[in-house]
């Protein structure tokens, strides 16, 4: 029986990133720019297919991501951030049901980027601008965090509301466009008494947190799957010794990325993990790792022609290092060394 490569693994082994892989293929890619990307989005959707992930395992939530991220990381970072939604909601004690369409999660907090929630006697206001809002144009709620004076809030707001602006031109990088993540600016905007979820720091102290940064990294790890596919379709062409040297470095990486995404989310589903905080961020090291050695091995060897003339190579040598930067580097290693030193590892 033939053996199979670690840099295609996820449709084989889980139907619903089956599901998701033929639906891709049926339906074209996204042509990097925002109009396409969330048709694609809504058009995904409309499948039942975001619901079905949402309602996933964690295994198979992050198989069906990865896959996303394999096509379209701008595609995969929206889908995700739909998701994330979805299953937040449903771990309220409310257990609170989405709203219709795409929605999002923005939880940014730069000190440059804060929104205020203060009381008013019908609920809240909210003010403030708020940075790297992914989907600023195309969904229709999103969750938001915000200070209040009782703490840090998550807030379910509708963006058709007064006082809501999306800022136009505020994303002026190449790398991740079709993600459509802008400023959004909250002026005076009234949201009434239950928009308010989870309590004061509900948000970060939730369960769920940890299982949704490792989400996040498998759809990193799909970017590098994408570049492993590419590298491979090449090397079946022609290829030298540095091109299979190259490619056998890919699959190494992309094999070790997947275990640990794999072992994490089996744990994570078993209820087995200690602090899912630390996992995630365990995970998320890896992956970050793994990502920019899949990048420094691919693209020396495809070269400059395939950037130049193949626009999803291209597309995605941009978005991979942008959306990688979500993980935060030297800091968020060092806060996992904290941990390391704190909590006794498995090492």
């Amino acid at each position: 029986m033939r053996e199979r490569n670690a840099i295609r693994p996820d449709v084989a082994d889980d139907a619903l990133a089956g599901e998701v892989a033929e639906w891709l293929v049926g339906h074209g890619r996204p042509l990097g720019d925002v109009p396409s990307t969330t048709a694609c989005l809504h058009a995904l959707a409309a499948t039942g297919l975001l619901a079905r992930i949402a309602r996933a395992t964690q295994v198979r939530r992050d198989a069906a991501l990865t896959e996303l991220g394999a096509h379209d990381l701008s595609l995969a970072r929206l889908a995700e951030g739909h998701v994330d939604a979805v299953r937040i909601l449903a771990q309220t004690p409310e257990r609170l049901a989405p709203a219709d369409g795409p929605m999002g999660v923005w939880a940014s907090d730069p000190p440059d980027g804060r929104v205020r929630a203060t009381p008013t006697a019908s609920g809240w206001r909210l003010d403030g601008c708020k940075r790297w809002c992914s989907g600023a144009g195309g969904s229709r709620h999103v969750l938001l965090t915000a200070h209040a004076p009782d703490g840090y809030r998550l807030f379910v707001v509708s963006l058709e509301a007064p006082g809501v602006s999306p800022v136009a031109d505020t994303w002026a990088g190449v790398g991740m466009v079709g993600a459509d993540t802008r400023d959004v600016e909250l002026d005076r905007v009234e949201v009434p008494t239950d928009a308010a979820i989870g309590g004061p720091g509900w948000y970060l102290d939730r369960v769920g947190f940890g299982a949704g940064g490792v989400s996040v990294a498998a759809v990193w790890y799909g970017g590098a799957v994408g570049l492993a596919r590419t590298l491979r379709t090449r090397c079946t062409r022609r290829a030298d010794a540095h091109d299979l040297a190259a490619l056998g470095a890919v699959d190494a990486s992309c094999t070790g990325m997947r275990a640990v995404l794999r072992d994490a989310g089996a744990r994570l589903d078993a209820g087995t993990v200690p602090d899912a905080r630390t996992e995630a961020q365990r995970v998320r090291a890896v992956v970050e790792a793994g990502c920019h050695a899949v990048l420094g091995e691919a693209l020396p060897v495809l070269g400059a022609t395939p950037l130049g003339r193949d626009r999803v190579h291209a597309r995605r040598a941009a978005d991979l290092p942008v959306y990688l930067r979500q993980h935060h580097g030297p800091r968020d290693r060092a806060a996992l060394g904290q941990r390391v030193l704190d909590e006794e590892p498995a090492w």
